[in-house]
């Protein structure tokens, strides 16, 4: 019995790792050069710097099995994340807390003055159909036109009003000068990134690990095929049906990359609110390992530029909007038609979700996939309902 599973990040290494595990034998493919995914580190030749290749990625949980999981492979440090705001001129705290609403509106609120001011700012709306709707009845016209609006059109290139209520939800909102971004119990990041955590993963010798490698050129249909249990794909799921009934959305995103001596910002991420910047933040590397400040001279950061992903760009967050909704229902009953196939990641079910849910789900697959494989039945379509 041989599996296949398509796509070395998290998930798709996760899953694979419990498969070996179980006695199992295991063939990854990678199409890039590296695992990981979009999770990549690797050290900046100028700088020495461990950096984040696609964009920050910040470890946080409240699952044990998760935590448990991950210390099991990776040396986890603590790590609290920091996130600054510029908007109009002036850096504010961030996420929005008593300190940032202090800046905004000039005052020295307590807890109870900055709920009742904000109470009397916010749109009296039942039930808000879009994000928009949502910001206005939450925060009011002034906190949301200051450090949402331009930065969620930047980002999903879309008017906020043809966003779902849903996404304004990640985002905290506290009556406290607590500004830390996440309130998970286990907020961390592995001592040498996310690249050696994920081979530590794969290291197993049950499983056959291919980069530079597409899952299609393996299960091609012609003579240079090879047979397989089943397949476990973690890939974008309109690819795997050919895009069949059209590309599901995705935003991308483009880096500029830059070096300078010392310090750059002093803060890991530095949002960029105004609407007339045409990116949205600044990640300076050298702040997500702490432990290492005192070896670096220089620092790197990246600019990030969202944009439009097109067939060639790497995707990075579904889109989700109605008519993708519509598409993926599609492609659900497709997926539930097929054979031979499950689907997993973030790309695999088209949903935003965080490295941990990613982890958590991955090992969901295999308890039912393994529990299935000992009863004779195929697995899963799905870990959870996608739609």
């Amino acid at each position: 019995m041989r599996y296949l599973v398509a796509g070395a990040g998290f998930s798709g290494a996760v899953l694979a790792r419990e498969l070996a595990a179980a006695g199992f034998r295991v063939l990854v493919v990678d199409e890039r050069d590296h695992v990981a995914g979009n999770c990549h580190t690797d050290r900046c030749p100028q700088t020495g710097v461990l950096v984040h290749r696609y964009g920050a990625h910040i470890f946080h949980t409240a699952n044990d099995r998760v935590w448990n999981y991950v210390t099991g492979f990776a040396e986890m440090m603590p790590y609290r994340h920091r996130v600054r705001a510029k908007a109009r001129g002036q850096v504010f705290s961030f996420p929005i807390n008593l300190l940032t609403l202090n800046q905004l509106f000039g005052a020295q609120f307590s807890p109870a003055e900055a709920r009742a001011h904000l109470a009397g700012l916010v749109e009296e709306i039942a039930e808000p159909a879009n994000f928009e709707e949502q910001a206005l009845s939450m925060v009011g016209r002034e906190v949301y036109e200051t450090f949402l609006k331009g930065y969620t059109e930047k980002q999903w290139g879309v008017h906020p009003t043809r966003l779902p209520a849903s996404v304004l939800k990640r985002l905290p909102l506290r009556f406290s000068y607590d500004d830390g971004y996440y309130h998970d119990a286990r907020q961390a990041m592995p001592r040498e990134g996310y690249t050696p955590l994920v081979e530590a993963i794969l290291a197993h010798e049950n499983i056959e690990l291919r980069l530079g490698c597409r899952a299609e050129d393996v299960t091609g249909g012609d003579s240079t095929s090879e047979a397989f249990a089943h397949v476990f794909w973690t890939g974008p799921i309109d690819r795997y049906f050919g895009h069949r009934a059209g590309r599901l959305g995705y935003r991308s995103l483009k880096f500029h990359e830059f070096v300078q001596d010392g310090d750059i910002q002093g803060v890991p991420v530095m949002n960029h609110c105004d609407a007339g910047v045409p990116f949205t933040r600044v990640i300076e590397h050298r702040w997500f390992a702490p432990w290492e400040m005192d070896r670096f001279d220089r620092s790197v950061a990246h600019v990030e530029y969202p944009a439009a992903c097109g067939p060639e760009d790497i995707p990075y967050y579904p889109i989700r909007l109605v008519d993708e909704k519509r598409m993926l229902a599609e492609y659900v009953a497709m997926a539930g038609a097929a054979e031979g196939v499950s689907f997993l990641g973030r790309l695999g079910t088209y949903a935003y979700i965080d490295m941990d849910q990613a982890i958590e789900r991955a090992l969901e697959m295999a308890d039912a996939a393994l529990a299935a494989i000992r009863e004779g039945r195929a697995p899963p379509v799905f870990a959870r309902p996608v739609l």
